[in-house]
């Protein structure tokens, strides 16, 4: 008998440590997969809606500094495509961990300076990137929805977000969407429905997703500007197809967006020009728009400061630039935004190579190696692949808006 209640009680204690271990476990989250009705689907074509639509550029000598930018990002290219992620050139050091993130940002920028210079030669640098990164490109069926972009063991939502940008980019260029036999619409679409898939039931969306075994979203990773970034390339398939679900999913996202604390997102901000341009601002909208643009004024003093990056004060750049279009484009004077735009601009363009207001010393050699691109600052010279991309999306967004007003 005596025996029996021991094993009695071991088995209660064995029961007890199991159903502790149980709910102890970490818990991970399921994405909730969004449904994307048949509807929604475009018809399998290689053909957009329509031609891109491109606004015109002013005339100004700052296009010679987004055609040096290309030029360096084309001469450190590698045969295979791949891109220079990031080099110091007091030291030619190249080891860095790359983010294939930033790197198709700046094969999207090979595009944008393709079209900013009219030479081909530029999206054909960006073809060459483009293939060698589509490679990284992840579709599952059984484990979510869409196509991501693979990169260090989880497909995050700006990987998506960047993808579907350098597609329309290079659209904007050429106006084709065909690389050789493969239709870049339909991946983009793809990529459009992972990045709809990742919408959070509460509004934004999430920003990791792990697409091992049965797909798990990351809750508490969070990227700044992931979620204005996933707005605008929604805007973006919505421009490339005519289909209104990506609109739709777009504004609901925004709606969401202008609720919530104001931050300095560059993202959200281009979404808001697209926005203005291929639909429009609602009052709540053009009062989220100037709230950005007063956060980013307000941090000027700090932004500029020599120690400080001239990647960060390119953000600020493209931010501010793309504002003072949605807001040209709603018939809301932008022209306050000017001198602020101006300032950032020179800050950054006195540390586009061989220009450097660090009075590094550079040998003949490093000149015509480096000319062009854009070091972070004085504390750290190296060159970085994203920092070149927002230099040349900033002052090309900036363009387009001079060009604008000059009408």
């Amino acid at each position: 008998m005596q025996k029996k209640i021991i094993l009695f009680i071991i088995g209660i204690i064995v029961l007890a440590g199991g159903a502790y271990s149980f709910l102890s476990r970490p818990k991970t989250v399921v994405v909730t997969i969004t449904e994307i009705p048949a509807s929604a689907t475009p018809p399998p074509t290689a053909v957009p809606a329509h031609l891109p639509e491109v606004l015109p550029l002013a005339k100004d000598p700052l296009k010679r500094s987004i055609e040096s930018a290309g030029d360096y990002l084309v001469r450190q290219q590698l045969a295979n495509g791949e891109l220079a992620y990031q080099v110091n050139p007091l030291t030619n050091d190249r080891s860095s961990t790359p983010s294939n993130i930033r790197l198709m940002g700046g094969t999207g920028a090979l595009y944008t300076v393709c079209r900013v210079t009219e030479d081909l030669s530029y999206c054909e640098a960006g073809d060459r990137a483009l293939e060698h990164y589509l490679s990284n490109l992840l579709t599952d069926p059984k484990h979510f929805k869409g196509t991501c972009l693979y990169t260090n063991g989880a497909c995050p939502l700006g990987g998506a977000t960047v993808t579907v940008d350098a597609i329309y980019k290079r659209w904007q260029a050429t106006g084709s969407v065909m690389l050789q036999d493969k239709n870049l619409l339909a991946s983009a679409v793809d990529l459009g429905y992972f990045i709809v898939s990742m919408r959070r039931p509460g509004g934004g969306f999430y920003h990791s997703f792990d697409p091992y075994f049965a797909g798990t979203v990351n809750p508490s990773y969070f990227d700044p500007a992931y979620n204005g970034e996933g707005v605008a390339a929604l805007l973006q398939l919505y421009e490339m197809t005519g289909n209104s679900f990506w609109l739709e999913n777009a504004r609901e996202v925004n709606d969401f967006m202008i609720t919530q604390p104001v931050t300095e997102d560059y993202g959200h901000s281009r979404a808001l020009a697209l926005f203005a341009r291929l639909d429009k601002l609602s009052k709540e909208d053009q009062a989220y728009a100037k709230q950005i643009a007063d956060l980013v004024i307000a941090g000027q003093i700090r932004s500029l400061n020599p120690v400080n990056s001239s990647i960060a004060t390119a953000t600020k750049l493209e931010a501010l630039s793309a504002l003072a279009q949605a807001l040209a484009l709603s018939d809301d004077d932008p022209a306050w935004l000017d001198r602020e735009i101006r300032t950032f601009i020179t800050f950054v363009q006195v540390r586009q190579f061989p220009d450097n207001d660090c009075s590094f010393e550079l040998t003949k050699d490093m000149s015509e190696r480096y000319q062009g691109g854009v070091f972070s600052s004085c504390d750290d010279p190296s060159i970085r692949v994203d920092g070149v991309q927002h230099w040349v999306n900033g002052l090309t967004l900036y363009l387009e808006y001079q060009g604008m007003v000059s009408k």
